[in-house]
């Protein structure tokens, strides 16, 4: 009560403090000659550094820190406008703004807008990255806010989306399909994700829906794209986590984006119950290069190397859980060690030829090739405790009963080592009203994997009679694979105008795998519909998705391969609406949609921490439907707020899984799907403290119903626990030494610096103990025990970014 009655005073005093500066605001919507509302026009203050671009409705909101002042507003495609403002100090200033067509690039940017429009997105707003306190420092991190994405791991970048897994997930950089190790077993081991947040220019994320130009998976895309940046910049950011150096640089044909990182939580990770010697360093070396060589041909280089090694050497491990009237509590004395390590380097070459400005042709290739290792030796010896708790919640007394006395040995050696190479064309032609696009595939991924593990459990071993003397291993697993996967796919899709308010997508993809030996058609139409006020948008989707089988998918938990393996499917539709209005004094945005997934084909899965265990053998057919809802504006001005929501329900239907109960046979029917969590909530808010424009609290906030869980080596019938809900407060207060607004600037940081922030973070607020998964133990009445595995408690985290000023 007394942490919850903390978090109120810290909302109601941020929201008290709150201080509206005398700075003109200027909002409104563009238009085109047609009164149709552009999308991502920029406007900018002239001379003061500040600019935004347009929302889908074609609504923006900017402010000036001085009353005479010009805002230009520039698209591409269209002559650039610029008006002047001479206005009293804090007016409120609505501002509509036609911008004409410039004939000579009209074409080109009718391919780029329509596609904009008919794409079922949510557009994120890069701003908010370095102001999310995120105690992984990924980028996907963010994605844990919006509405359809579910979590439960804080040091993770994984994320699943309306009841999908991991493996569902499609990730692209600049049309470039991007792959996460496969060894990784939890959290703590993952270090940093291929994005690098300083170099993302635009971002989309799609939850479903998306079109056939994106690939073969069943859930989400998240495109990312790194672009020329608008001047020269050099970014240093560190904190006691991270560290990164990122560098801009724009030339008279070309520009370069450099970026360095280092990351290591051990401060984070030595506060959870297994104690010992942490050890995590992660390092990335990212590189973009691209030149025009004409208006209308350049070539682009992306190149990476990422570097991480996870070491452990465990001392001890103290586990308290239970209730208020039966409270255990599990220590283990630990020797032996873990050390996991991978590498991953990749390039990815780019052709963009554009002999009319009607016509875009990209040619892309790419070579990824990621080597991983998994070392652990690790004996735990344990003693299984009932305690007393009459006196004492935190602090619990003397032990009443033992439970059980025992010993675990966890031992492996794997190594896989993945090489995926792929070649692309991509095509954009528009026709009138029509924008056509196609492409071509090929993409081969070869997989070289030695897998040698075996855990044993002697639950109450010593106490209960031993009637054999053999040790027996358990999940012995000892084999090598050895597999090249092939994939050709192809699609076509054609976006055009139905009227004026109306606009239509049909699009088609084909795939062919030389694993499955399948040819898939997945075909997909999605339909915008805008009334004539221009603050609404209708969406409607429908469509076929298929995913291919995977490496991951065929390996069993033995590690042997089902080559027969075929393709998952999934039919899909929603239903979107959005609507833009004015409230509290600002303009605010609600989006919503209703969807429903059936699957008549699945492989069904188990999930542990991070690492999904699939039934290989085995096929399955479900469902899931739900909503998601978000409401997001500036709250306070200059200051983005989102509140979200959403609710799922996930099922599937084992075929042919059935049991012998008391001489007759039960087939359990549909169950909960690992990822059916129901309920999931998030908050991200931005406020001023201190009566001053220059300080600015962060809140960040998630809560994510249970998940159905059981042993990993039972039947999923079996599955009759659950992970508790996950629920979490981070919270970071900022000083921004150089803003716009600020009334008194330090000469030195002026002179040499163009932005200087400081950061300080506190993590887990609340130091709510959430649980990612369970050590399953046996006590001495043969009772099985699930030992929760709690993630982080409270971390304080300094931070500083600054952006060097450009001397040339």
């Amino acid at each position: 009560m007394l942490k919850l009655r903390l978090l109120l005073t810290l909302l109601i005093a941020g929201c008290s403090f709150a201080l509206a500066q005398p700075l003109v605001r200027i909002s409104g919507i563009v238009y085109s000659d047609e009164k149709l509302p552009l999308a991502q026009v920029t406007v900018s203050v002239l001379g003061q550094a500040l600019s935004t671009v347009t929302d889908d409705f074609g609504v923006y909101t900017i402010y000036s820190k001085s009353r005479t002042f010009s805002i230009k507003y520039s698209l591409l495609g269209y002559q650039p406008q610029t008006l002047k403002f001479n206005e009293r100090s804090g007016a409120r200033i609505t501002q509509q703004v036609n911008l004409v067509a410039n004939v000579n690039e009209l074409d080109q940017v009718n391919i780029t807008n329509k596609q904009n429009q008919l794409s079922n997105t949510t557009t994120i707003n890069i701003a908010d990255i370095a102001s999310m306190p995120l105690v992984s420092g990924n980028f996907e991190t963010m994605l844990k806010s919006l509405p359809g994405v579910s979590t439960n791991n804080e040091l993770s970048a994984q994320y699943s989306v309306r009841g999908g897994n991991f493996d569902e997930n499609l990730i692209y950089i600049n049309d470039v399909e991007i792959n996460r190790p496969v060894l990784i077993r939890n959290g703590q081991q993952e270090g940093l994700s291929f994005i690098n947040s300083e170099l993302v220019s635009k971002a989309k994320f799609s939850a479903g829906g998306f079109e056939a130009k994106y690939g073969d998976k069943l859930s989400s895309v998240l495109d990312i794209r790194y672009d020329k940046p608008d001047s020269n910049q050099t970014i240093l950011s560190t904190s006691f986590l991270n560290t990164s150096l990122t560098v801009k640089s724009n030339f008279k044909k070309s520009f370069l984006l450099a970026g360095l990182r280092y990351k290591n939580n051990s401060s984070v990770l030595i506060k959870q119950d297994e104690k010992g010697s942490y050890n995590p360093n992660f390092a990335d070396a990212q590189l973009m290069y691209q030149y025009d060589f004409s208006s209308k041909f350049n070539i682009s280089v992306l190149g990476n190397l990422n570097l991480g090694q996870f070491k452990l050497v465990p001392t001890n491990r103290e586990t308290q859980f239970g209730t208020l009237s039966t409270t255990l509590r599990l220590n283990v004395d630990y020797t032996g060690q873990e050390i996991d390590d991978y590498q991953t380097l990749g390039t990815a070459v780019t052709a963009t030829y554009s002999p009319k400005p009607n016509l875009v042709i990209k040619f892309i290739n790419s070579y990824f090739n990621t080597i991983e290792r998994e070392r652990f030796d690790i004996d735990g010896s344990y003693v299984f405790d009932e305690v007393d708790n009459t006196f004492s919640v935190e602090n619990f007394g003397p032990v009443t009963k033992n439970r059980g006395i025992g010993s675990y040995y966890n031992y492996g050696r794997n190594s896989l080592n993945t090489q995926v190479f792929a070649s692309e064309i991509k095509v954009d032609q528009n026709f009138n009203n029509h924008v056509f696009s196609w492409g071509l595939k090929f993409d081969k991924s070869k997989y070289d994997d030695r897998l040698n593990e075996y855990n044993y459990t002697d639950s109450a071993g010593y106490i209960l009679p031993n009637n054999t003397k053999n040790i027996v291993l358990q999940n012995l697993i000892n084999t090598e694979n050895n597999i090249d996967i092939k994939n050709y796919s192809a699609y076509v899709q054609d976006s055009y105008s139905l009227s004026d308010y109306a606009e239509l997508q049909l699009g088609t993809r084909a795939t062919y795998s030389s694993l499955s030996r399948q040819l898939l058609i997945s075909p997909r139409m999605l339909i915008a519909y805008r009334p004539n006020s221009n603050n609404k948008i209708l969406r409607f989707t429908a469509g076929v998705y298929k995913q291919p089988p995977s490496y991951r998918t065929i390996r069993d938990f033995t590690g042997n391969l089902n080559i027969n393996q075929k393709a998952q499917s999934s039919y899909n539709t929603s239903i979107g609406y959005d609507y833009a209005f004015d409230a509290f004094g600002t303009r605010l945005k609600f989006t919503s949609e209703a969807y429903f997934k059936y699957s008549d084909k699945l492989i069904p899965y188990k999930i542990d921490n991070l690492r999904i265990k699939y039934l290989a053998n085995e096929v399955s057919k479900g469902y899931a439907y739900g909503a998601d809802f978000s409401i997001g504006g500036e709250f306070v001005k200059d200051l983005v707020s989102y509140f979200r929501m959403s609710v799922m329900h996930a099922n599937e239907n084992i075929i042919g899984d059935s049991y012998v109960q008391n001489g007759e046979t039960i087939y359990p029917g549909y169950l909960k799907r690992p990822t059916d969590q129901r309920v999931n909530f998030s908050v991200f808010f931005q406020d001023r403290l201190l009566n001053s424009p220059t300080y600015k609290v962060h809140l960040n906030a998630l809560y994510g119903s249970r998940l159905p869980i059981g042993p990993s080596q039972t039947p999923k019938y079996l599955d009759k626990f659950y992970v508790p809900s996950y629920k979490r407060i981070d919270i970071g207060f900022s000083k921004d030494f150089l803003d716009d607004a600020a009334l008194h600037k330090p000469k030195f940081l002026e002179k040499n610096f163009n932005s200087v922030i400081l950061f300080f973070e506190v993590f887990n607020m609340l130091n709510i103990d959430n649980t990612v998964s369970y050590l399953w133990l046996k006590d001495v009445d043969n009772v099985q025990y699930a030992i929760p595995n709690y993630l982080t408690g409270r971390q304080f985290n300094l931070k500083l970014i600054v952006k060097l000023k450009n001397k040339s």
